[in-house]
């Protein structure tokens, strides 16, 4: 299940982040470069004490970071799931806008089907994983767009870590800021 919450956080913390002026760095994954930021201990407990309360489950998160897309910095679609993050199988994945939506036209996070594999990543094995990220992750003639979440400032998005996702559309001109979080579900 997807599920969009919005005015997230307060809107002076979402408005500090916003501004915040220090670099982001780029880092390599396997094919992709991205721009992080690593947040705070104490900002990383403030989200997940807050889905805790909308998933009225114990959140216990894997990995966080802010990431930057704007003009000519990461601007593939790099269609995707998110199976292993650190080390670990995260059951769900957060999308928070950060910036404001700066664009006339849809954009956000979008969720797509796979022409051979559906719409989730299920049981395939690694050979296959990593084919899809190297040959189908940015060949849109692959995929069926099935829907996108749209960017709101202060919006989170959050859905299973199997289905497979981008953010919309690969490329920005202005920056586009937003937090992103893997996390596991612990039932109260």
């Amino acid at each position: 299940m997807i599920y969009v919450e919005d005015d997230f956080l307060d809107i002076n913390l979402i408005n500090e982040l916003n501004n915040d002026e220090s670099d982001f760095q780029e880092v390599k994954a396997p094919g992709k470069f991205f721009w992080v930021k690593i947040p705070s201990n104490d900002f990383v407990e403030l989200v997940c004490n807050k889905i805790s309360k909308i998933e009225n489950a114990t959140i216990k998160p894997i990995l966080g970071f802010f990431r930057e897309a704007k003009e000519g910095q990461d601007n593939d679609w790099r269609i995707h799931n998110d199976s292993i993050i650190e080390g670990q199988q995260p059951d769900r994945a957060i999308v928070l806008y950060i910036s404001e939506n700066n664009y006339c036209d849809l954009n956000g996070t979008a969720f797509w089907e796979h022409w051979k594999h559906g719409e989730t990543f299920e049981d395939i094995e690694p050979e296959e994983y990593n084919r899809l990220l190297i040959e189908d992750s940015n060949d849109r003639d692959k995929w069926i767009l099935k829907s996108v979440v749209g960017h709101k400032q202060n919006r989170v998005v959050s859905y299973p870590c199997n289905y497979f996702h981008s953010k919309y559309p690969n490329e920005f001109l202005n920056s586009r800021k937003v937090f992103v979080m893997f996390y596991k579900v612990e039932k109260i």
